[in-house]
């Protein structure tokens, strides 16, 4: 499996309210889930259940940490090598009796379900986000730049303070030229992708 990208939320929502929501959804009969971590940076690994009779032992871990204005998540790097064997090995006797996936249709389906686990992580972390009120949207330390003359409040986007009249180009947010993601000009270091602005 590919490594999933961060994403960031921006609002009230902190790492341990994912952390805590993520261990409900997930620490269930197909799954078990721990977090660990301090109130700035929680870990939350999930995976199958010791002794599965389908797809031997899948597990993540997803990293849920402070980030300017909300909290950035990210999945570590998964090997669903267990449950990939287990479908094949699924269809491989399929081949040769196609009478034998009649017994094999709860573990194929329980197979199916641990490809999912990503996606459904994703989903539950989308919708605790947005109980929260939280978005993707820029932030709202984004939303606006501060004039460096008169230090008045000023839509993103506009050319001259609205308050001085002053030019509001440096003050702009600007994009990382590796990853595209919204900074600060006074960021040196990208949030999303850790390189150098």
């Amino acid at each position: 499996m590919q490594n999933m990208k961060r994403r960031f939320f921006h609002g009230k929502i902190t790492p341990v309210d994912v952390a805590q929501i993520l261990l409900a959804e997930f620490n269930r009969t197909n799954t078990s889930a721990q977090t660990f971590g301090t109130s700035d940076k929680m870990f939350v690994q999930i995976g199958s259940r010791p002794g599965a009779q389908s797809g031997g032992q899948t597990a993540l871990t997803v990293t849920i940490e402070d980030a300017p204005d909300g909290v950035m998540i990210e999945m570590g790097q998964q090997a669903w090598m267990g449950t990939a064997a287990s479908l094949g090995w699924s269809a491989l006797t399929a081949l040769k009796n196609p009478l034998s996936l009649i017994g094999r249709i709860d573990d194929i389906a329980q197979d199916l379900e641990n490809l999912q686990l990503p996606e459904t992580i994703w989903k539950t972390v989308e919708r605790a986000a947005k109980t929260a009120g939280a978005s993707h949207e820029l932030s709202e330390r984004l939303k606006r730049v501060t004039c460096s003359y008169c230090h008045a409040a000023n839509p993103v986007g506009e050319a001259t303070c609205i308050a001085c009249g002053a030019p509001l180009g440096k003050a702009q947010p600007k994009t990382c030229r590796h990853c595209g993601f919204a900074i600060l000009h006074s960021e040196a270091t990208c949030p999303n992708c850790g390189k150098a602005t």
